[in-house]
């Protein structure tokens, strides 16, 4: 991770740690470098840079400083408006942008805000380019073989434009629709919006797939975002699934890169029950190439007794699709995902895609013809305590010894029966400490005894 780039871009306090003056800056090195490349390449024509937003009220604060900077550099920049972080990496890569832009902070309260930077291949941006874009805000930037004290601005006829491009977002929306593979004509389906991306996307979908569907947290209103709502807070989802004895519900966070689901019984099917049902599932079809699926090593224990039952493989990453994503590339799998419900198909996109998930998940039910429940068969969850402990150094706190010696003494107690895992949040100054086990209270207490120490040894703050 870098300075102002962490493991989902850079995210911070709106107009606090993430300022109208960082996006312009952003704005300015992206729209300077992409069109610096494309003179090297012998090409006479500005850079394209696609933006979507989230329904926060800061993100048209940063969408519009994002589009002066590209601008000022002599880029065009197209504007999704709101839309989906999914939508932007899918327009990106179908319309050959050089780069594309999400403004969010994902499932983070609204005073909260983000710069997600995607590449011309529709994938989060590649390290070589966040770490110039991060000289260039610290004012030490060397690229194309010297130092840069400033960008040169576009002058007269090189001045950008911007472009309403509604349009692509309107094709990802149908590009979702031809992969319903089945009428949901005589389901009722729940769907929870977080008041975010989603609102005015996931409604059309399966309303055209022919769902009978039931919205909430669909009107947002630029501070209540994620507010009690969506994916992190799905108690309203599943109060919405029984009221109405639904089929299935689905919960998307903020900038709907995440879905995670409610059965008909108003059970929570988290990340790793959708990484059983749909690899147990393309493992039938013969669609699971390499027979791996791809998880982080926060995945459930009993996700990996599962599948050690049916037979499938898997690799565990760093925690974050970005890390998923990437292992799945260089290995050529085609399931991977977090138990967040960031889930990554990728024969159809190239990040984690909420709405997409919520469409495979309705796949198998249809295909099956089973319920979300019984699909669940198989597949036992470990009871997981995890606590987030806020602490002055991360990397500290993690390397104490004393720390690491408390960890060392949980695991040796669970042995096979269960699991520690002790790691630092890539998005804030915290220290996560999680343990699944057979039981509630034995995950309790071990997790417990490691948070002791770590107060103990004055890495609290």
């Amino acid at each position: 991770m870098g300075k102002y780039f962490g493991t989902d871009g850079f995210r911070g306090e709106a107009n606090c740690t993430l300022t109208a003056d960082h996006a312009f800056k952003v704005g300015r090195f992206l729209g300077w470098y992409y069109s610096q490349l494309k003179l090297r390449a012998g090409l006479d024509e500005p850079a394209r840079i696609i933006i979507g937003k989230d329904t926060r009220r800061s993100s048209y604060m940063l969408e519009y400083s994002l589009v002066g900077g590209l601008v000022a550099s002599g880029a065009d920049a197209y504007l999704l408006h709101v839309t989906t972080t999914p939508s932007v990496a899918y327009v990106a890569r179908t319309d050959s942008f050089d780069c594309g832009i999400m403004i969010s902070a994902s499932h983070n309260p609204y005073y909260d805000n983000g710069i997600k930077l995607i590449n011309g291949s529709g994938e989060k941006m590649d390290e070589s380019v966040i770490r110039l874009v991060e000289a260039y805000l610290d004012g030490d930037l060397f690229a194309f073989d010297r130092h840069w004290d400033e960008l040169p601005l576009a002058k007269r006829e090189r001045i950008g434009r911007t472009v309403d491009y509604v349009a692509g977002r309107n094709r990802y929306v149908g590009y979702l629709i031809s992969l319903g593979m089945y009428s949901f004509k005589g389901k009722k389906i729940g769907l929870d919006c977080a008041n975010g991306s989603s609102w005015n996307i996931a409604k059309s979908v399966f309303d055209a797939l022919g769902a009978k569907t039931y919205v909430i947290n669909a009107e947002p209103d630029g501070y209540n975002i994620n507010r009690n709502a969506g994916s992190t807070h799905i108690e309203g989802l599943q109060k919405l699934v029984l009221d109405k004895g639904l089929d299935v519900g689905f919960a998307f966070d903020g900038d709907a890169d995440r879905c995670l689901c409610v059965d008909e019984k108003g059970s929570v099917i988290t990340g790793d029950h959708i990484l059983y049902i749909c690899g147990k599932y393309m493992k039938e079809k013969g669609l699971l190439l390499g027979n791996t699926v791809v998880t982080t090593i926060m995945s459930n224990f009993g996700l990996y007794k599962a599948f050690d039952e049916l037979g499938i493989d898997y690799a565990k990453t760093k925690v974050g699709d970005k890390y998923v994503y990437e292992h799945m590339m260089l290995n050529n799998n085609r399931l991977g995902g977090e138990q967040s419900g960031h889930i990554i198909f990728s024969k159809h996109a190239s990040t984690g895609d909420g709405i997409l998930t919520s469409l495979m998940v309705m796949e198998v039910m249809m295909d099956k013809k089973q319920t979300l429940s019984e699909l669940c068969r198989g597949f036992t969850f470990y009871p997981q305590v995890l606590k987030n402990v806020r602490v002055a150094n991360k990397a500290n706190a993690q390397a104490d010894e004393d720390v690491q010696a408390a960890v060392a003494a949980v695991a040796a107690q669970l042995g096979g029966s269960g699991r520690i895992l002790v790691r630092e949040s890539g998005t804030e100054p915290v220290i996560r400490v999680m343990v699944e086990a057979e039981d509630h209270d034995t995950c309790e207490k071990y997790v417990d005894q490691v948070v002791e120490v770590i107060r103990r040894k004055g890495h609290t703050v």
